[in-house]
């Protein structure tokens, strides 16, 4: 990804680069080593499921989230998810160029993922992601998916 996507990463997080300069991808594991506030697993899971609550629960789990509600932050691990996610919403955002098409995309199940829905492989580890990130890249590059 550019640093324009890596911007458009922060802004799907929910907040501004560090430097001036602009987002980097070391502004952005910054943020993650420091944990992500509790405001970015909102706005990521409003983007991506405004009709789903439980999908941030699928994130980070109900009883851990209310113990992260005193920190305010999210855990490194639990926000590199949060990142994954929301790397693979963009990119099925620029494909589909519509939000509505790229949902339905993550939340339909793939024949190329043997009917597993998409979504579910990413939020499952960084395997899943790039199986769903390499069909994302057919679909726009113009292969077979």
């Amino acid at each position: 990804m550019s640093d324009l996507e890596v911007g458009e990463l922060f802004a799907g997080l929910g907040f501004k680069p560090k430097a001036r300069s602009g987002a980097s991808w070391l502004d952005l594991f910054d943020r993650v080593e420091e944990g992500l506030p509790l405001a970015s697993l909102d706005s990521v899971a409003k983007q991506v499921a405004p009709d789903d609550a439980g999908l941030k629960y699928r994130i980070v789990p109900k009883a851990t989230l209310s113990r992260r509600v005193s920190a305010k932050r999210l855990s490194p691990e639990e926000s590199a998810k949060l990142v994954r996610l929301t790397k693979v919403w963009a990119f099925a955002r620029d494909v589909w160029q519509d939000d509505g098409s790229a949902r339905r995309f993550l939340f339909e199940p793939h024949v190329l993922l043997q009917k597993r829905r998409p979504i579910d492989l990413v939020l499952a580890n960084d395997i899943g992601a790039a199986m769903v990130t390499d069909i994302l890249g057919r679909l726009r590059y113009g292969s077979a998916a």
